[in-house]
Formats: structure tokens, sequence, C-alpha cells
């Protein structure tokens, strides 16, 4: 195996000085319970968007649907981003997760030195890549986004996001082993610095809150990384129920997923709420 490739540095500090220029708040932890809790906590007590908590360990890190979400002290990049979102319509509020995903999906390519567009996203924003040994789609990140008094003045926003940067593949939980990846899966000859990703990630970010604060939203962007347009998907819906569907596209506009049944025929229809279990990347149509 070749020598590791050191990434271009990134100062001490660094993430500092940019968090700085345009955050209201940015704090490091050593262990925390959810740094979802920490911002929503700093939203209830009057601190101004954008902050941001970051972590190196989570205690009771949370995913979708109430599920548990931990990794290994210094392996993740662990972190949540707090917005008071009453300059966004109500309907757009899901591309606040989206831009985080978005930022995330450009700081990892670049600390793992990947082209850019080779990290995907399973809808609605979960990062994901190929295995392209296996045909599998392996987990890089989770997103888990929560609001609290929406359409009132005190409408706040809480985009959560966990990356797994430098996680080597024989410390992965042998039941989510064949699910997930990390950069340092993904980059095994390079030098994982999470500082890199933390710095890309907080410039990125900056970006494209910038972006939506003025009215711009990248669609394209957004709609070019879903791994699942035209994939026949496994869907479970709220209720519990799961339905094997065509992913068509996703409308740019409300965040929906498009879908249509199997045997064609049918206008698609708009998914808004849902998730995305199983794919088979072989059912391209």
């Amino acid at each position: 195996m070749a020598e590791p490739t050191a990434n271009p540095p990134a100062m001490s500090g660094d993430a500092e000085r940019i968090a700085a220029g345009w955050l209201s708040r940015f704090e490091r932890f050593d262990v925390v319970g959810s740094t979802n809790d920490v911002v929503a906590e700093w939203l209830r007590t009057g601190t101004p968007e954008v902050c941001v908590a970051v972590t190196d360990v989570q205690s009771a890190g949370r995913g979708r649907d109430g599920r548990s979400w931990a990794a290994p002290p210094g392996m993740g990049l662990l972190l949540s981003v707090g917005f008071r979102p009453t300059w966004l319509e109500t309907g757009h509020l899901w591309r606040l997760s989206a831009s985080v995903s978005l930022a995330m999906a450009d700081a990892c390519e670049i600390g793992g030195g990947m082209r850019a567009g080779s990290i995907s996203l399973k809808w609605p924003n979960d990062l994901v890549r190929i295995d392209r040994t296996s045909g599998g789609v392996r987990k890089l990140a989770g997103v888990l986004g929560e609001t609290a008094g929406i359409g009132t003045p005190d409408a706040t926003a809480v985009i959560g996001i966990g990356a797994n940067v430098d996680w080597p593949r024989e410390r992965f939980p042998p039941d989510l082993a064949d699910s997930m990846t990390s950069l340092h899966d993904l980059a095994p000859d390079r030098l994982i610095d999470r500082e890199l990703v933390l710095h890309v990630f907080l410039e990125r970010l900056e970006r494209g809150v910038t972006a939506l604060r003025d009215g711009r939203f990248p669609a394209e962007a957004w709609r070019g990384r879903q791994l699942t347009n035209g994939m026949i998907v496994m869907l479970d819906q709220p209720d519990g129920t799961s339905e094997t569907v065509v992913a068509e596209d996703v409308d740019t506009d409300s965040g929906a997923l498009l879908v249509r049944e199997k045997t064609g025929g049918a206008e698609p229809r708009s998914v808004v709420v849902g998730e995305i279990r199983h794919l088979r990347l072989g059912g391209v149509v």
C-alpha cells in the first residue's frame, strides 16, 4: 500500500477564524448528548442565527424516527447548525437541510481528494457512495432536521449532520458494515484531516446560506446529486407501510420525491414525507 499523502494543511484554529467572520456562535465540545439539543437550547435562549456546535462524541445522538446514532471518538465530524428562518418561505424550509448536505458533500470530496460529484444524495439529503464492487449503496453522512414554531416570529430550525470521516472499515459496527462508509474507507491512502473538512464545510455553508437569503438555491446541483433518480426503490411511509416504486425525479421547488408505479402509465405523484430504505441499482429505467 502506498504511503498516505498529506492533505492541504488546515491551520490550527482555522475553523474558528472562518466562523468568526459570519456565525453568531461557534463552539466545540469533547462530549455532548446531542449537538441538535445544544443548538436548540441556544436558539431557545436567544442566540441569533446562524450558530454551529461541533463535538467529538455524542452520548445520545439520534437519527430519523428516533433511531440512535453514534461514532467512535475522533472518527466522525458531528455538528448541528441553527437557524431562525423567518426569512424563508415555509414551503422552502427543506432547503436548509439541502444546503447543509451540499456543503458537506463538497467538504468531504475535498477532504477525501475525490473528484467533484463523487458523493451522491439519497433522497432527501443523506450522503452516500456507490460501492463499485458490490453495487451496494453505502452511507457516508446522515442528516436530521428539527423545527419549532414554524409560521411564527419565533421559528427555529436545527439541522444536524454526522459524517464518517477518519473511521477505518475494520472498526465499523458489524451490523452496519455493509451499508456504511467513511472518507478513510473511500481514500485509504490519504491522510484524512477533519479540520480541513470542517473548514471547507463552513465556507460552503456560508455561500449556501447567503444564496438562500438572496432567494437563490442551487436546484440543479441538488437534483444532480440525487442517486435515486430513475431507480426502483423501496419507499417506507410514515404509517409503517412500504411500497416499491420508481423514483423518477425530485421537485426542486417543494423538495418532494416524484414517484410512479413500476407498471408505468400514471402521472408521477409527489412524496414529501417518507424514507428510501432500499434501492435496486440494476433497476434503472
